[in-house]
C-alpha cells in the first residue's frame, strides 16, 4: 500500500505564492509520474501538473509559466511551487502518483488534499 501526504496549502493573497509538498510512502519499488491535480469549488477535477522519473513536465494551460512542479525522486517527494496566485487558483489540490510496489502490482495513489484559498 503506497500513500501520500500534502503539505503547505492554506490562505494567500493575489499575486502571493506558495509551495505544496507532497511525500509517498509505503510499499514502494517505483514511482512513474507523479503530479498535482486540483478541484475548484462546483468544478471537476483538473491536471494541474505532471512530471515523469526523468523530470519531463507537463502543465495546464491555465498555470504556465507560474508554477513549476519539481520531484525528488530519492525521497519519493514532489512540490508545486505557486507563483502569482489568481483568486481562480483557488481549489483543493491533490497530490498523485503512479508506480509499481515492492510486490510488482501497479499502484496509483491519491493524497487526501490540501485547500489553497487566494483571496484579499
Amino acid at each position: 500500500q503506497v500513500q501520500l501526504v500534502e503539505s503547505g496549502g492554506g490562505l494567500v493573497q493575489p499575486g502571493g505564492s506558495l509551495r505544496l509538498s507532497c511525500a509517498a510512502s509505503g510499499s514502494i519499488f517505483s514511482i512513474n509520474a507523479m503530479g498535482w491535480y486540483r478541484r475548484a469549488p462546483g468544478k471537476q477535477r483538473e491536471l494541474v501538473a505532471t512530471i515523469t522519473g526523468g523530470g519531463s513536465t507537463n502543465y495546464a494551460d491555465s498555470v504556465k509559466g507560474r508554477f513549476a512542479i519539481s520531484r525528488d525522486n530519492a525521497k519519493n517527494t514532489v512540490d508545486l511551487q505557486m507563483n502569482s496566485l489568481k483568486p481562480e487558483d483557488t481549489a483543493v489540490y491533490y497530490c498523485n502518483a503512479d508506480g509499481v510496489t515492492t510486490q510488482f502490482i501497479g499502484f496509483g495513489s491519491w493524497g487526501q488534499g490540501t485547500q489553497v484559498t487566494v483571496s484579499s
